[in-house]
């Protein structure tokens, strides 16, 4: 089993910048992927970034140019620097981690992000 722990969210104002943690625990030396999800009240779970262990980035369109993905395979811990910020980022941000396409994946429990004057 892997337990995720996100931290860092908080209320910023639009235009501002905000950064995120997920520290893994447990099982880690399985983890292949991690990322990072984010969601609102009625809507689907969106995709925001993944990065790979060889450090590896993707991200949504709505995003690119403004969030910065990274990774301490060491810390077992990935990180999302989030800049430019506007209020549809307002959301519950999620951590992610997988075991590879055949394995397990695993969510964190998320932490919210405001983005409001």
């Amino acid at each position: 089993q892997v337990q995720l722990v996100e931290s860092g969210g908080g209320l910023v104002q639009p235009g501002g910048s905000l950064g995120l943690s997920c520290k893994a625990s447990g099982r880690v030396f399985s983890l292949s992927g991690m990322g990072w999800y984010r969601q609102i009240v009625g809507a689907q779970r969106e995709f925001v970034a993944s990065i790979t262990r060889s450090g590896r980035a993707d991200y949504a369109d709505s995003v690119k140019g403004r969030f910065t993905i990274s990774r301490d395979n060491a810390k077992n811990t990935v990180y999302l620097q989030m800049n430019s910020l506007k209020p549809e980022d307002t959301a519950v941000y999620l951590c992610s981690a997988d075991e590879g396409p055949l394995g397990m994946d695993y969510w964190g429990k998320g932490t919210l992000v405001s983005v409001s004057s």
